[in-house]
């Protein structure tokens, strides 16, 4: 009863300060000429995480188990069906940054979100019927060792499906975070708060429908029926549909400005021509200073960082200035603002790339570590009740959602009174902690695949899975240890990531930013292929065997275990000299000191 009235006691405390910033937001929109935003705030999530929750039951609900469904009813091989869903997910996640051009450049968020959930929902039922209807997929295999192969009809349907879900994920996925954020106010406090713990309650509900799809969808699928099983996704979906347009008048809908990557080329091409120019004493000073009136990103002040790409403000003799301040010709001179956004985008690179290595070590789990399932003793206890192999995923999520909570009320307001950072610790700091746990996930499979197979070799054995080998006594439950650390390390470094792409792009590029994330994801999604593919043709004629055979009791899956916890050191080392190297965005770098004679520059550090 008192934590009921303690929460709404904050609950009330929340909606006073937010009535107050909305009150505070009005007056500085009555004193300018721009309309006014009516920032709902939290009145407008139950709407926008409503659809989100849903859209990730159903899509999950489909390809959480899609790696189980190629093999058992497309009758694929074990190799085959991994690289289609890596090269799948790759395509889904880089198309994300197509989707975020054409939201920030034609449609805005709104319709971009609007349009790819209905092309989602449409590939979710395509996908559905490969399933209901006979001449979509091949005949049942069962325990055949020469299965009939899918035509080609066949495939080209379930590729229509992938194509519609790709199109989907293109809008979804960088929008989605952006337009939520979109509704708060980042002008007042209650704002700020709302935006921060936006991000984390946002992982929190996307992790409880990946645990309810890896659970009772998956269920479905694997003992009811596909047919059943892939049609509750595409009704979840359908809901995910009604729910997204219901809050249709509530939302703020950022209008589209224009491609925020011309500006980037413009950097880029005005320094090329400039690039014989002698650099600046004191560019903070001389370079060419311009901020168009209807700009909607925060000023930025001069760093030292990318020193090449200050040559597009330099101004010459040439290049003429219109009456209003702008350049008359801006791919020959730039603003010394359009030049440091360009620097945030280039410093954002060597932490992008370090976060791709990262997640080669997540999606193991969502692949390999199916299959090591797939050859363990799944029942619980004495029961015959068989938990599916595609289920144990679910445990990363437990982690992630279990953490997340703990970690924004308890461990931040801690970590915050201790080191005074808003976020407790640096949103780095953060990514590091989590590609560190990353590391001890991989080292801990290769411990249990090295257990599991020991004991398929040596001891008694519970069957035999269908096209593949020999079923280890070991109980699955060891596999919880290694699928909780990487919820761990998701709960650092994934929802890090998030929060500091936002953070640091400039604001007309947050669906392009959103849309980085994926982008990182869909890197270890084809360097996951990639490495799949040299490790099983360069080990298939070693002496101890090919490591990655579709019978693991016959391979070495720990060798490669070991192979990517080796490649998570080697990153983690090139991210901590990365993060040493970074700047915040709004960090001043240097500035002239100008009551000094000796015209010295004096470091600022925020």
């Amino acid at each position: 009863m008192m934590e009921q009235n303690d929460g709404e006691r904050m609950e009330k405390n929340e909606t006073e300060t937010m009535d107050k910033d909305e009150r505070a937001s009005d007056e500085r929109a009555s004193a300018t000429s721009e309309p006014k935003i009516n920032y709902r705030g939290w009145k407008a999530m139950p709407f926008i995480i409503g659809n989100e929750t849903f859209e990730k039951l159903g899509a999950i609900g489909t390809l959480a188990n899609l790696l189980i469904y190629l093999t058992e009813e497309f009758n694929m091989k074990t190799i085959t069906a991994a690289n289609i869903i890596n090269i799948f997910n790759g395509t889904a996640n880089f198309s994300t940054l197509l989707g975020a051009f054409f939201s920030d450049t034609y449609f805005g968020r709104y319709k971009t979100l609007a349009f790819c959930t209905i092309a989602s929902y449409m590939g979710l039922q395509v996908i559905q019927l490969t399933a209901a209807i006979k001449n979509l997929h091949p005949p049942h295999c069962g325990s055949q060792k020469f299965c009939t192969e899918p035509t080609g009809g066949q495939m080209a349907f379930l590729i229509l499906g992938f194509a519609l879900l790709i199109t989907g994920a293109a809008g979804i996925r960088p929008c989605n975070l952006a337009f939520g954020a979109d509704q708060f106010d980042p002008k007042t406090e209650s704002g700020k708060r709302g935006i921060n713990s936006f991000f984390n309650w946002y992982f929190f509900t996307f992790t409880f429908a990946q645990m309810v799809s890896l659970t009772l969808i998956v269920y479905v699928q694997s003992n009811v029926s596909w047919a059943v099983g892939l049609a509750i996704p595409a009704i979840l979906m359908l809901i995910s549909c009604a729910i997204f347009f219901m809050g249709s008048k509530m939302y703020v809908k950022v209008k589209a400005t224009g491609s925020p990557l011309t500006s980037v080329v413009q950097v880029l091409a005005a320094a090329i021509k400039k690039n014989r120019l002698k650099q600046p004493e004191q560019p903070w000073l001389s370079l060419y200073s311009y901020t168009p009136a209807k700009s909607i990103n925060s000023k930025l002040s001069y760093t030292d960082q990318f020193r090449f790409l200050d040559k597009a403000a330099i101004k010459t003799s040439q290049d003429q200035i219109n009456p209003d301040g702008s350049p008359a010709n801006p791919w020959r001179l730039c603003s010394m603002q359009q030049v440091e956004e360009v620097k945030c985008l280039m410093r954002v690179i060597p932490i992008w790339a370090a976060a791709a290595i990262y997640f080669i070590t997540i999606v193991q789990q969502h692949t390999y570590a199916i299959f090591q399932a797939t050859q363990a003793n799944r029942r619980l206890g004495n029961s015959n009740f068989e938990i599916p192999a595609a289920s144990f995923v679910v445990f990363l999520m437990l982690s992630l959602s279990i953490f997340i909570p703990i970690y924004d009320q308890i461990i931040v307001p801690v970590l915050r009174r201790l080191t005074g950072k808003e976020g407790g610790i640096t949103v780095l700091q953060r990514i590091g902690i989590g590609i560190f746990i990353s590391i001890v996930s991989m080292l801990v499979s290769a411990l249990v695949e090295e257990r599991r197979r020991t004991i398929a070799l040596t001891g008694p054995t519970l069957g035999i899975e269908p096209r593949r080998g020999a079923i280890s006594s070991m109980s699955a439950l060891w596999l919880v240890p290694q699928f909780a650390l990487a919820g761990l390390a998701e709960a650092f470094s994934a929802v890090g990531q998030v929060e500091f792409y936002y953070k640091q792009f400039p604001e007309n590029m947050r669906s392009v930013a959103g849309s980085v994330f994926y982008c990182s994801v869909a890197g270890a999604n084809y360097l996951s292929s990639l490495l799949i593919s040299i490790v099983h043709r360069a080990t298939a004629g070693a002496e101890s065997g090919n490591w990655l055979p579709e019978d693991l009791n016959r391979g070495r899956l720990d060798y490669f275990y070991y192979l990517i916890a080796v490649l998570g050191v080697l990153n983690l080392g090139y991210f901590l000299l990365c993060a040493r190297w970074y700047k915040y965005k709004g960090t001043p770098d240097a500035i002239l000191n100008s009551e000094s004679e000796k015209k010295t520059e004096k470091a600022i550090i925020i």
